[in-house]
């Protein structure tokens, strides 16, 4: 399959045990992460996270598997990333959950996170079909359903889990089967910084959405504010470190457009779409000044560089901030440590994560690879959240 221009290619799937976290209660002061790295198997038999303890070094070790108690999904004509979306598993520090969207079977699944343990699970109905992102801000937490018409459905992130936010519910007007296609369903979810406004991104509709948002968690318009992407088939979204400017990549020419979102939800270009010269760019994470884009069609990872004028740049001419490695196929999402200090890459194909240490540069010197996890056929893994 081809989205953009860029050829995709699969591999055969392999099957992990699985561990299930024990029931319980939810403490007040979560003791949160300790140096951990986990990866969303998304298994249609039953989805599980992989956890590692990481090293001081960024070195990576197994530490156990956990069932979500719900299944993974495949997208229609998924080319390597089932999913098709950013940030499918979530660690939030505030209270220390971690949360976790079960595809296959409509539902998100909340952990407690002790070090590198998971415990006290839970599982919700996600409010729509085929939930595939999720964006936190404060108590309040937000799932982007990519099947049928699409939708958002917020929740309360509290001390038992994740509990329904009444009339937080809205359509994304989408036009999708309960499995939707790779090209057609929503890319990602974002609160801004500020939690003012509530933006997804639709590929197939070349939109990026917004939902201005009360101070109650609620949004304040019945239908989103409809901006038109400066960039073909936008995917993912992230912000600078003074949360001013959001970032776009967009898949079709592998660029992204640095735009101001309004109050209104109305967007500024404030830099028009910048080229990698890289194949199929669609997932883009931050660390510190820099940004670093997943380019699936050619399993590269480009690295950007922002000015403190706010001005985007490649780190280098050639648009790539690690060499290519036979061994890392199939690039897809990625994650950024809290201390900015390590990038962490899924490699779909190949059933491997890669670890890099930034360099002051923004170069990427790779530390680790984890292996063994689900590789890409008829589903593969997705989703990788670092502290």
């Amino acid at each position: 399959m081809v989205i953009g221009g860029g050829a995709l290619a699969s591999a055969a799937a392999v099957t992990v045990a699985v561990t299930v976290a024990s029931a319980g209660q939810y403490a007040e002061s979560p003791a949160g992460a300790d140096h951990a790295v986990f990866v969303q198997g998304n298994e249609l038999d039953g989805n599980t996270i992989h956890v590692f303890a990481r090293g001081d070094d960024g070195k990576l070790s197994p530490s156990g598997t956990y069932a979500t108690g719900g299944e993974g999904g495949d997208q229609v004509d998924a080319p390597t990333d089932s999913l098709a979306s950013q940030d499918s598993l979530v660690y939030d520090d505030g209270s220390g959950m971690l949360l976790a969207v079960n595809a296959g079977s409509g539902t998100v699944t909340s952990f407690r996170v002790e070090g590198q343990e998971l415990k006290d699970r839970k599982v919700v109905d996600s409010g729509g079909e085929f939930p595939a992102g999720i964006a936190v801000h404060g108590r309040v937490a937000y799932v982007m359903n990519a099947g049928g018409a699409g939708s958002v459905q917020g929740f309360k992130i509290t001390s038992k889990g994740l509990k329904p936010l009444r009339g937080s519910h809205r359509s994304l007007g989408l036009d999708n089967e309960d499995i939707p296609r790779f090209d057609t369903s929503p890319g990602e979810v974002e609160f801004t910084p500020d939690g003012r406004n509530l933006v997804v991104t639709t590929k197939g509709n070349n939109t990026v959405e917004v939902f201005p948002m009360k101070r109650n968690g609620l949004p304040a318009v019945a239908e989103p504010v409809v901006n038109e992407s400066a960039g073909g088939v936008p995917f993912a979204i992230s912000f600078d470190g003074t949360g001013k400017r959001m970032l776009v990549a967009e898949a079709e020419k592998s660029t992204v457009t640095t735009y101001q979102v309004k109050r209104d939800g109305k967007l500024k270009v404030l830099q028009q779409p910048l080229a990698s010269g890289q194949e199929v760019l669609c997932w883009l994470v931050r660390a510190g000044d820099f940004f670093y884009g997943g380019n699936t069609g050619n399993s590269t990872v480009t690295g950007y560089r922002m000015d403190k004028h706010g001005k985007l740049a490649l780190t280098n001419e050639v648009g790539i901030a690690t060499p290519p490695s036979a061994n890392s196929q199939g690039v897809i999402d990625l994650a950024v440590t809290e201390d900015e200090k390590f990038v962490y890459v899924q490699n779909a194909v190949s059933g491997t994560v890669d670890g890099f240490r930034v360099e002051a540069d923004g170069a990427l010197t790779k530390v680790t690879t984890a292996e063994d996890l689900p590789v890409f056929e008829e589903s593969g893994m997705e989703g990788i959240a670092a502290v």
